[in-house]
């Protein structure tokens, strides 16, 4: 009986020395620099050949040192990102710039991976979506064709 209980306890105690060193792991994590978007998808709907493809996406450094982004890559060429070179200090904002060619037209979806020094968020997807349409056509207006059903006076 005296050998449950003592491997009880050491069950117990391990159980909690355990916990602590979790506890302990998980806080030394936070520290470091941490991306935070406020929203990693854009929908632009319905937009006409030619029209403005660009979009900022808005991220904050949401850690305690000093954020550093690699060049984001995109899906295809079509998509072209620009984002802040230098590093982004903690709590400051900064954004990625995407410009899609809207001279393709139809329904597009594409990406943009951004890639850092975060130490959790080491990539993110940016994700771009909508339709190219055709700039709809002015039409002229027709004549009538008008029928003459008098007969002609004299």
């Amino acid at each position: 009986m005296k050998n449950i209980i003592l491997s009880f306890i050491f069950l117990l105690a391990s159980g909690v020395l355990l916990n602590a060193q979790q506890s302990d792991a998980t806080t030394t994590n936070t520290n470091g620099p941490e991306i935070s978007f406020e929203n990693v998808t854009h929908d632009y709907g319905t937009i006409t050949v030619g029209a403005n493809g660009e979009y900022e996406f808005e991220f904050t450094n949401s850690g305690n040192e000093p954020l550093i982004l690699s060049q984001p890559r995109s899906s295809c060429g079509c998509t072209v990102p620009a984002w802040p070179r230098k590093p982004v200090l903690p709590g400051e904002k900064e954004k990625i710039k995407v410009t899609y060619n809207t001279a393709i037209k139809g329904r597009f979806q594409k990406t943009v991976t951004v890639m850092s020094n975060a130490t959790t968020n080491k990539s993110v997807v940016l994700t771009i979506k909508g339709e190219v349409m055709a700039m709809p056509t002015e039409a002229m207006p027709e004549k009538s064709a008008s029928v003459n059903t008098s007969s002609p006076s004299k």
